[in-house]
């Protein structure tokens, strides 16, 4: 083949002097191709043919010199593995994928290729190589799938949205070569690559790679307000000029004078960090940047969306006018610092309601303005309210929804808020006076207010993607997003650009908001929307971050998205995840459509796989996203629940009796517990009218609201330390009894005695039918058993009617389930 007939596909800078160019095939002829880098860079020298690490990086496979085919993960280059103790194979199309776990021959092993520790799999390359095209994954040893970036070069997506790898016989390492340059090139300039004999041919632009991500810096960043100064800092590491923008008056924004920041040098720890100091405390100024790139004054290209007129909020402004716009220059003395004597519960005694702050708000039965029922000083005042809705239920921690800064809704004034465009900003239309900051404090105050009552307040927070403006964009696109081979942005969220976690300062500007929120607002804790974006890694050092600042922090991951699920993968770490096994199986149970052995699972805390302690676990069968819990169970064929059947109500306490029964962290959303209904919508993130909690509805079933109250104070009191574990509990602490072919099913706890004397003894019957269900000889029945609860129920100990008695063979009422403690 002639030379002509080769094409450069991609190139890639490994570090400012050094890259590799891809070709779109082998090179086969003995002289090395030849390559340029435009006129204003000399022709790279000590090109070399790479066949090994950065194929290895890139592919995960090449042949090597013997000829053989090596499979390889690389730990320094991105592999999320741990080489000492992880069991990872190489599976795919030729050895039946799944099959390949277990088996010997399939094992990757630890080996090095080019001084790196990497682990490696080496064999004939024929059977892998012919046909071309094959597809390959690795996994562990527990069926672990490892994800894979969307821009590595052969990605192939499945009609299911999956990610595999292929082999392309064309390319096994002789079409990658390795380029090194005489003097460093700057970020700041777009180059591109181009055959130095063709000058017609294509020309490919050069974008960096892992080193680029790894860049970052230690200092404040931010608006920082000193005496008599203020610096500015930004992090912008491909940048031309950056140029900040200040009024002392909102009215004065359009007339802003303009700053430029100067770059400061790497060799201070600064890399790719502009600044400036001005003479004056400017605290209470609003600012914003404008970032530069290839051209101050003509068009901006390259890989990147830089462009000059877009006002540019600081993502370290500790406040925000609106979500565009512009920052509040805050110096953190007048911010203080967030509520300090509350202690937090330990996670085995968490009982959370996921909660909206207008969902609560709007209908808040007690007399405020109009301004005040739309944010952060309405929920206070109905917070330190004497008929404070939550206080009644007697939940101990509430999950709230976004408050951080976010988008405009599209319609209306109400919104979700997990269109985060802002981390350390309270959102501004929470608040009364944004122009002014005033979120900062009345934050600051709803906080203590739900800590006065007892509360824990988690914040569900967005990092996996932003809302629109999408200010990291234009700061730098490449650095923050992921995005594949030709510059596409990944949307594994669903929502148009999955933030690239990974990089340094991506990861710093997560931690380093949550720590403000945790210093700032005393907030106890977070829970991470489609956590699995964000990876398994990257939340292992969130973990270790925030734990040194608040020990007993509380960290919950949504762990999944449209890529995958983690859960599995955070066992071993510090995380608890929103558990939607549970919440499926549970929808499925109370109608008779799942098994006992499947409930067994889950009361015993979704062991192992899922939860490798108890608390790992978040149960729940209703959150923000999609039906409310009685619209998807209700026997209204329009998944309408607003009014409910009586099986309806019945499934529903059934529910929750289990919820509270099952190990692990209850999670309700708030008005579940008096049959809330959303009439069927499905998705409704942007109506207000249908999310607000309908007070009046309590009163309307108000036994049910008092079962679930009842069911909470059970769990807290002094007999529901048996279902709260920190540590998971032997073998024995369980005694299952199931009925064969039934749902129903009985369990004692502590059956073993391995906590004291005392027993529980719990039975379900989902289906419609009365079922008799044999206890056998070895449990005490009637006499040694004090009924306290049913399906409509609790009972005082000084009750005195007549109780379900406890006999060998028990009788099961269809859709009952009923609790007793041992005498």
């Amino acid at each position: 083949m002639s030379e002509s007939a080769y094409r450069i596909v991609s190139a890639w800078l490994e570090s400012l002097t050094t890259g590799v160019v891809e070709l779109d095939r082998d090179w086969t002829h003995a002289r090395p191709p030849r390559f340029t880098l435009g006129d204003q860079c000399p022709t790279p020298t000590g090109l070399k043919v790479d066949g090994g690490l950065m194929a290895a990086v890139s592919y995960r496979y090449f042949v090597n010199a013997a000829g053989e085919m090596v499979f390889a993960l690389t730990p320094e280059h991105g592999s999320v593995i741990d080489a000492t103790k992880d069991a990872v194979y190489v599976a795919g199309d030729f050895n039946g994928w799944q099959h390949a776990v277990g088996r010997e021959e399939w094992r990757l092993r630890p080996g090095e290729l080019e001084g790196e520790r990497v682990l490696m799999w080496t064999g004939p390359a024929a059977a892998l190589l012919q046909p071309s095209g094959q597809r390959f994954k690795f996994v562990t040893g527990e069926h672990q799938w490892l994800g894979l970036p969307a821009e590595a070069p052969n990605v192939v997506r499945e009609p299911d949205g999956n990610l595999n790898r292929v082999i392309d016989a064309r390319r096994t390492g002789r079409h990658l070569w390795r380029f090194t340059l005489a003097k460093p090139l700057a970020l700041s300039d777009a180059w591109s690559v181009m055959w130095a004999n063709r000058p017609e041919a294509e020309v490919v632009p050069i974008v960096p790679r892992n080193f680029f991500y790894e860049l970052g810096s230690d200092l404040p960043l931010g608006a920082l307000v000193r005496r008599d100064e203020t610096v500015f800092r930004l992090f912008a590491p491909r940048a031309r000029a950056v140029r900040l923008y200040l009024a002392e008056k909102l009215e004065q924004c359009e007339v802003a004078p303009g700053y430029d920041l100067e770059l400061r040098s790497d060799a201070d720890g600064a890399a790719g960090v502009w600044e400036i100091t001005l003479g004056q405390n400017m605290h209470g100024w609003f600012y914003w940047y404008s970032i530069y790139w290839y051209s101050i004054d003509g068009v901006q290209t390259g890989a990147g969306r830089f462009d000059p007129s877009m006002k540019v909020l600081d993502p370290y402004a500790l406040a925000a006018v609106r979500h565009d716009g512009p920052g509040i220059v805050l110096d953190r003395n007048w911010i203080g610092s967030g509520d300090r004597n509350f202690k937090t519960p330990a996670w085995q005694d968490l009982i959370i309601v996921e909660a909206h702050v207008r969902d609560l708000l709007t209908h808040a039965p007690i007399p405020m303005d109009s301004a005040d029922r739309r944010g952060f000083t309405g929920l206070r005042a109905w917070v330190e309210s004497t008929d404070f809705y939550l206080h009644h239920l007697g939940v101990n921690c509430v999950e709230l929804q976004p408050v951080q800064q976010f988008d405009r809704p599209p319609i209306g004034d109400y919104h979700w808020g997990y269109m985060t465009t802002n981390w350390f900003s309270p959102e501004s239309t929470y608040a009364l006076a944004p122009d002014r900051a005033s979120g900062v404090r009345e934050l600051q105050d709803l906080v203590r207010a739900f800590h006065r009552r007892g509360l824990a307040v988690v914040l569900d927070v967005v990092y996996n993607h932003v809302g629109e403006p999408a200010h990291l964009l234009f700061i730098d696109r490449l650095y923050y997003f992921e995005q594949d081979a030709a510059g596409t942005l990944a949307n594994w969220s669903g929502c148009g650009n999955d933030l690239r976690a990974r990089s340094a300062m991506a990861k710093r500007l997560i931690i380093d908001s949550c720590l403000h929120l945790i210093t700032a607002y005393g907030v106890d804790g977070f829970r991470f929307d489609l956590a699995e974006l964000l990876g398994a890694d990257v939340l292992r050092e969130i973990e270790i971050a925030l734990k040194r600042a608040k020990p007993d922090v509380i960290l919950i991951a949504e762990p999944w998205s449209f890529r995958g699920h983690i859960a599995g993968a955070l066992r071993d770490t510090g995380w608890a995840s929103w558990n939607d096994g549970y919440r499926d199986h549970m929808r499925a149970y109370v109608r008779g459509e799942a098994t006992a052995e499947r409930m067994e699972y889950f009361l015993r805390g979704s062991p192992w796989y899922f939860a490798k302690w108890p608390a790992q676990t978040i149960n729940y069968t209703e959150s923000h996203d999609d039906r409310a819990w009685l619209d998807v169970i209700t026997e209204h064929s329009d998944y309408n629940g607003f009014n409910p059947t009586g099986h309806d109500r019945s499934r529903t306490h059934l529910m929750v009796a289990t919820l509270f029964m099952s190990l692990g962290i209850p999670m309700l959303a708030a008005g579940q517990d008096f049959l809330r209904s959303k009439l069927g919508v499905n998705n409704t993130y942007v109506r207000g009218d249908l999310n607000a909690l309908d007070y009046r509805r309590l009163h309307r079933h108000l036994s049910t609201h008092a079962y679930f109250a009842d069911w909470i104070a059970f769990r807290r009191s002094e007999l529901g330390k048996l279902l709260r574990h920190y540590t998971r509990p032997g073998e024995g602490f369980f005694d299952f009894f199931h009925i064969p072919h039934s749902p129903a099913l009985a369990v004692v706890y502590n059956a073993d005695r391995s906590l004291g004397p005392t027993r529980l003894l719990f039975t379900l019957n989902p289906a419609l039918g009365e079922v008799t269900l044999s206890l056998g000889l070895n449990l005490p029945a009637s006499g040694f058993w004090r009924q306290i609860a049913d399906q409509d129920r609790f009972y005082s100990p000084s009750t005195t009617h007549a109780q379900m008695p406890v006999e060998p063979e028990l009788r099961l009422l269809p859709l009952s389930c009923c609790l007793w403690v041992s005498s």
